[in-house]
């Protein structure tokens, strides 16, 4: 299983305009084969700073997410909404435990 967790920066004031597009990412992720959760959640101090948690159940599938049609609508979106800053780094994990 891989993990992904980090962040990404846009102007705050941006934010209604970027909802719709991160809906889009968020939705066409998650329905994606191996994707088991996808999320952005924005930074209850920081209003410009979205959370971004990803779990993918292999690099496969993770590869197959990085060639589609939805990242790349999002990744040319980044300019028009100010997104500078991104921050995600991706762990490997093994099988989930309840704590």
């Amino acid at each position: 299983m891989l993990v992904i967790i980090g962040t990404i920066r846009l102007p705050a004031e941006q934010l209604d305009a970027a909802r719709p597009a991160m809906q889009r990412m968020i939705l066409g992720s998650r329905a994606e084969p191996g994707c088991i959760d996808y999320s952005y959640a924005q930074d209850v101090l920081d209003a410009g700073l979205i959370h971004v948690t990803e779990v993918w159940s292999d690099r496969a599938a993770l590869d197959a997410h990085f060639r589609s049609p939805h990242i790349a609508d999002w990744r040319a979106s980044w300019a028009a909404l100010g997104i500078g800053a991104r921050n995600l780094m991706l762990y490997e994990a093994g099988e989930p435990k309840p704590t």
